[in-house]
């Protein structure tokens, strides 16, 4: 049994489904084979997101009461901003519904037709609003070596950095975005060596430096584990040393908001914000609300006070920990060291039979379903892959990742044991998996809708 203890009890509670085998048979193909047209009605255990699936605290639904539905300058507003100014430094703050509403909005008025955004990795969703923008996204993560875990394997290769900017492509590069903790890396944080590193080159070549700040508060933490003269400091002192360094940033606060929906653009630059919160008026709402409830602001800042407490982010990370320990242990290929939101299973390595195109990492995921009901996220060639221009397979994604990530303060250590079983059946008979071909898909984001079918 794990030897740290939830920092919190239980107030209210909802029932679990446990829909048979031959339901979830049935649902997997009505769904095209794709786990995020499932129901949630025909889910056991939800670990395909740590995003707008937080239990919030009874503080937060305090906070819901006193929510103040004014249009325009309502007191709610006026809490959730002084306590983003206190806790990023940022003068200019802007609610937005959700992160991608933050970076669309923020990107898009950055970047223009063949400009460049260069990232540790851009998310999903990131890319997406960079292309949006008619710009070129370019992902220039910190080298992975077999066999050497990286305790700030989230970094940003500074070298590749500097040699891109004093090139010739140097003059097209708009902005620098660290997204912290990285996502599409394994979820590993990134050191505030590292950000200085990316603050200087960034001074010296006139281009600014944003955060992609949904993960924030995790990303502190691990700093005060893993980074040497930070060991004394609190998460939130680190956050703001990591918010001092940039330029401005977006978030889902869906993820380290502790909430159920909302994000942010936080800036310095007066001008640029002005011209963001012309965007908010046409596409989100009035300044002031974002797109958002004045409940949901006032839950929100109570979130942002509740994610930088030491020991909710103890638990956090060592909770994380011990979930990647035993899937471990249960003989599956996790990256390593974990990070806070989630583990990273490595499905390209566990089932080397399956060759990219035909999709491993979804091969994986949806055998976890079909064996126990769980549903996790497939981070692999059909979330990161690239088309082929010629039609062909498309390009494989660096990494065949499986994603199993952890709603906050929603399952306790017996449900991911329960998972652990799950993954450790699916992984005695994993030389028995075929892959899947896409049938039908979109442009961006095709994961979202994408119809597959078993090879």
């Amino acid at each position: 049994m794990p030897s740290f203890m939830e920092p919190f009890r239980i107030k209210a509670v909802e029932p679990i489904p446990f829909p048979t085998e031959e339901e979830r048979r049935d649902a997997l193909a009505a769904a095209g084979y794709n786990l995020f047209r499932v129901p949630a009605r025909r889910i056991t255990i939800d670990l395909l997101t740590d995003s707008g699936t937080a239990a919030m605290s009874a503080a937060q639904w305090a906070a819901l009461m006193a929510g103040d539905e004014s249009y325009a300058g309502a007191r709610s507003f006026e809490r959730f901003e002084a306590i983003v100014r206190e806790l990023t430094g940022f003068s200019e703050v802007l609610p937005v519904h959700q992160g991608r509403a933050g970076e669309r909005i923020l990107l898009g008025n950055v970047l223009g037709l063949g400009d460049i955004s260069v990232s540790n990795t851009h998310f999903d969703s990131t890319r997406a609003s960079v292309e949006a923008a008619g710009a070129e996204a370019v992902d220039l993560p910190v080298p992975a070596y077999e066999g050497m875990p990286n305790p700030f394997g989230g970094d940003l290769d500074l070298g590749a950095l500097a040699e891109l900017l004093a090139g010739r492509s140097g003059g097209r590069i708009r902005c620098v975005v660290l997204t912290v903790t990285n996502n599409a890396n394994g979820g590993q944080p990134v050191s505030l060596l590292n950000i200085a590193g990316a603050r200087k080159l960034c001074d010296q070549h006139g281009v600014p430096l944003f955060l992609d700040a949904s993960r924030f508060a995790e990303n502190a933490y691990l700093i005060t584990e893993r980074e040497a003269g930070y060991a004394d400091s609190t998460p939130r002192e680190v956050a703001r040393a990591m918010f001092d360094l940039a330029d401005g940033c977006w978030a889902s606060l869906k993820k380290d908001g502790m909430a159920n929906i909302g994000g942010l653009i936080a800036l310095r630059d007066r001008e640029l914000a002005e011209r963001c919160a012309e965007q908010v008026i046409a596409t989100e709402g009035f300044p002031t609300y974002g797109g958002l409830a004045g409940r949901d602001l006032d839950a929100l800042a109570q979130g942002l006070l509740e994610v930088t407490e030491p020991g909710y982010l103890r638990y956090r990370a060592e909770s994380t920990r011990w979930f990647g320990e035993q899937l471990s242990l249960a003989g599956l290929p996790v990256l390593q060291p974990t990070g806070c939101h989630a583990v990273y299973v490595d499905a390209g390595l566990l089932l080397d039979h399956i060759p990219p195109h035909e999709l491993p990492a979804t091969a994986f995921a949806n055998e976890l379903y079909l064996a126990g009901g769980v549903r996790v996220c497939e981070l692999g060639t059909l979330v990161f892959g690239k088309r082929a221009p010629d039609g062909g397979p498309d390009i494989p994604a660096p990494r065949e990742l499986v994603r199993f990530a952890l709603p906050r303060r929603v399952y306790t250590a017996s449900h991911l044991e329960y998972v652990v079983d799950v993954a450790e059946e699916v992984r005695s008979k994993a030389a028995q998996l075929r892959g899947y071909r896409i049938e039908r898909q979109g442009g961006a984001l095709r994961q979202f809708t994408a119809v597959l079918r078993p090879v």
